[in-house]
């Protein structure tokens, strides 16, 4: 039996806010990103994140030393989330927030395809068929999107793979990790994996990681980029506790409209018919899989088919 509206109507809302609130750590990435390296913003994210989290857990009772049984893990994690969030801080830099986006959209296909590879999860024809879709969709974007910025709009891609397996490693670990600390011990190792780039990479010229010190309103946009991914992390997880998955999924695709909001608000950017359409493509083909998840998740083992 699904659970009654009124038990679910605090998930949804802070799903809502989460698709609200995330867009912005893309806009302060973007404004960050026109004085300082693409590395430097990055670095601060987690560092920021890892400071407001801090208390958080402090306040809610959790520990905050690193459990050493799952170091690995959160080493893992934290890699690919730093990969994901380099990829789309560069894109940005250069291209409109909702081409970007829709981009790295593609991230449910590549997860639905690698948890078949890596964790044989059952994935039948039709799946695949949206996936391929799905990503057909994604190409309307970057065509364009190649042509006027060049391999930069290839970076979205980046993210979207290692979000994907940044997904995967968190699904092993939240089997034994409460979120809450998972998110203050995964900014702390990124954290301490890119503060030592950053300190060797300073005085060398690289145009990507040697630090610069902020600039008046720039700490203003570097910080946000931390401040914000903290709030919209914490939303997500505490609605991913309070509402079922399979009703909040359709919902993160609000994340795209918040996105040409902010876009054409703050930066004048409006996506071209082109991208609309793929844009379209890649939602239909997500809504479609989450669909498919839920038929599956609801029909009887006994009478569930062996493909769907």
């Amino acid at each position: 039996m699904s659970p009654s509206l009124d038990r679910i109507l605090p998930g949804i809302m802070l799903m809502l806010g989460f698709c609200l609130t995330a867009p912005l750590i893309d806009v302060a990435s973007k404004l960050a990103a026109a004085t300082l390296p693409v590395g430097q913003i990055t670095t601060a994210r987690f560092m920021v994140q890892a400071a407001i989290m801090a208390p958080i857990c402090l306040a809610l009772r959790y520990p905050l030393t690193l459990p050493r049984a799952a170091l690995w893990q959160l080493t893992q994690r934290a890699f690919f989330l730093i990969a994901s969030t380099y990829c789309f801080v560069a894109a940005v830099q250069v291209m409109p927030i909702a081409d970007a986006l829709a981009i790295a959209f593609v991230e449910p296909f590549i997860l639905l395809i690698l948890g078949r590879l890596l964790f044989q999860d059952e994935v039948g024809p039709r799946r695949i068929m949206a996936c391929v879709v799905g990503f057909a969709g994604s190409l309307l974007v970057i065509q364009p999107s190649l042509a006027a910025f060049g391999l930069v709009a290839l970076y979205p891609l980046g993210t979207a793979f290692s979000f994907a397996a940044y997904m995967l490693v968190t699904r092993s670990l939240s089997r034994r990790m409460h979120p809450i600390p998972m998110q203050l011990h995964t900014a702390t190792v990124a954290a301490a994996i890119c503060l030592p780039v950053m300190v060797l990479s300073n005085g060398t010229g690289i145009t990507t990681l040697d630090p610069v010190m902020p600039q008046g309103i720039a700490w203003v946009w570097v910080c946000g980029v931390g401040v914000a991914s903290a709030i919209a992390h914490l939303m997500m997880t505490y609605a991913l506790r309070m509402a079922p998955t399979s009703t909040l999924a359709p919902l993160h695709y609000l994340e795209i409209v918040s996105a040409v909001a902010f876009g054409y608000l703050i930066f004048s950017d409006f996506p071209n018919t082109l991208t609309w359409v793929g844009i379209g493509i890649i939602v239909a083909s997500g809504l479609y899989i989450i669909w498919r998840e839920r038929i599956t998740a609801t029909t009887p083992i006994a009478v569930r088919p062996r493909v769907h």
